[in-house]
């Protein structure tokens, strides 16, 4: 049972994980709206999604060396950040920035709506949890 419960609980957090990336990239549009020659990122969510839920997202793991013989052997993992895309334009500017205020503003919200409805589900799941295990 634990392991159903590990499991859905991962897929809320890569989820989160990822939202949060695509929030500070979207950030870092609005943020460089006047800088000429700045180039908008965004991430593809459906797919860093699938590749975190596969298990392809990771950095391999790393083994630590150990000195001596009573020392524990152990591997670390870390995650691997979503890969960033250039977005297209739909107009172009003349000084080479590609980031759409408007655009960006919408995938903003868009992507903070989502944040929150995740968090709630998330919330709303843990709670459902904890009612089934109250005696």
């Amino acid at each position: 049972m634990t392991d159903r419960i590990a499991e859905d609980l991962r897929f809320y957090q890569a989820a989160i994980q990822l939202r949060q990336q695509r929030q500070e990239v979207l950030a870092a549009n609005i943020a460089n709206a006047d800088t000429p020659g700045y180039k908008a990122r965004d991430i593809d969510f459906a797919a860093s999604l699938r590749e975190v839920l596969d298990g392809n997202a990771g950095l391999p793991p790393l083994v630590l060396q150990t000195t001596s013989a009573r020392h524990i052997s152990m591997q670390a993992s870390a995650p691997r950040s979503a890969e960033l895309a250039y977005r297209q334009p739909y107009q172009r500017s003349l000084d080479g920035n590609t980031v759409e205020m408007e655009a960006e503003r919408m995938q903003f919200a868009d992507n903070t709506q989502r944040y929150q409805a995740d968090l709630t589900l998330i919330s709303q799941r843990i709670k459902t949890m904890m009612a089934a295990l109250q005696p």
